[in-house]
Protein backbone atom coordinates (compact mmCIF):
# COMPACT_ATOMS: atom_id res chain seq x y z
CA UNK A 1 0.00 0.00 0.00
CA UNK A 2 1.27 3.45 -0.90
CA UNK A 3 1.11 6.60 2.10
CA UNK A 4 1.62 9.67 0.38
CA UNK A 5 2.19 11.50 3.24
CA UNK A 6 4.81 9.20 3.77
CA UNK A 7 6.87 9.24 0.45
CA UNK A 8 6.57 12.99 1.03
CA UNK A 9 7.94 13.67 4.51
CA UNK A 10 11.07 11.01 3.48
CA UNK A 11 11.13 12.77 0.47
CA UNK A 12 11.70 16.20 2.30
CA UNK A 13 13.85 15.35 4.95
CA UNK A 14 16.36 13.97 3.22
CA UNK A 15 16.46 15.00 -0.40
CA UNK A 16 17.97 18.41 0.65
CA UNK A 17 20.70 16.81 2.59
CA UNK A 18 21.65 14.27 -0.08
CA UNK A 19 21.73 16.93 -2.74
CA UNK A 20 23.95 19.20 -0.90
CA UNK A 21 26.27 16.20 0.49
CA UNK A 22 26.54 15.30 -3.45
CA UNK A 23 27.07 19.04 -4.36
CA UNK A 24 29.79 19.00 -2.00
CA UNK A 25 31.19 15.78 -2.71
CA UNK A 26 31.60 16.79 -6.42
CA UNK A 27 32.92 20.10 -5.16
CA UNK A 28 30.50 22.02 -7.17
CA UNK A 29 28.98 25.38 -5.89
CA UNK A 30 25.26 26.00 -6.04
CA UNK A 31 25.59 28.71 -8.95
CA UNK A 32 26.99 26.52 -11.00
CA UNK A 33 25.03 23.22 -10.59
CA UNK A 34 22.04 25.67 -11.31
CA UNK A 35 23.65 26.38 -15.32
CA UNK A 36 24.59 22.55 -14.96
CA UNK A 37 21.08 21.47 -15.24
CA UNK A 38 19.39 24.89 -16.29
CA UNK A 39 17.56 25.98 -13.47
CA UNK A 40 17.40 29.75 -11.68
CA UNK A 41 20.96 30.52 -9.29
CA UNK A 42 18.86 30.35 -6.37
CA UNK A 43 16.72 27.08 -6.71
CA UNK A 44 19.53 24.78 -5.63
CA UNK A 45 19.33 26.83 -2.10
CA UNK A 46 15.55 26.26 -1.97
CA UNK A 47 15.81 22.80 -2.92
CA UNK A 48 18.67 22.11 -0.27
CA UNK A 49 16.78 23.92 2.15
CA UNK A 50 13.73 22.09 1.67
CA UNK A 51 11.61 24.76 0.99
CA UNK A 52 10.25 23.86 -2.03
CA UNK A 53 10.66 20.09 -4.35
CA UNK A 54 12.21 20.38 -7.64
CA UNK A 55 9.47 18.81 -10.45
CA UNK A 56 10.67 15.68 -11.89
CA UNK A 57 12.60 16.84 -14.86
CA UNK A 58 14.73 18.35 -12.68
CA UNK A 59 15.08 15.56 -10.56
CA UNK A 60 16.16 13.84 -13.70
CA UNK A 61 18.96 16.00 -14.39
CA UNK A 62 20.21 16.24 -10.79
CA UNK A 63 20.04 12.20 -11.16
CA UNK A 64 21.98 12.45 -14.66
CA UNK A 65 24.72 14.81 -13.63
CA UNK A 66 25.48 13.15 -10.21
CA UNK A 67 25.05 9.68 -11.66
CA UNK A 68 22.62 8.20 -8.99
CA UNK A 69 18.86 7.33 -9.21
CA UNK A 70 16.14 9.18 -8.88
CA UNK A 71 15.28 7.26 -5.85
CA UNK A 72 18.73 7.40 -4.05
CA UNK A 73 17.74 11.43 -4.01
CA UNK A 74 14.16 11.21 -2.89
CA UNK A 75 15.67 8.74 0.27
CA UNK A 76 13.97 5.81 -1.06
CA UNK A 77 17.49 3.87 -1.34
CA UNK A 78 20.69 3.99 0.07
Amino acid sequence: MFFPELWENNFMDSFGERLRALRQEKEIGQVQLAKEINVGKSIISLWEQNKCEPTLSNLAALARFFNVSIDYLAGLED
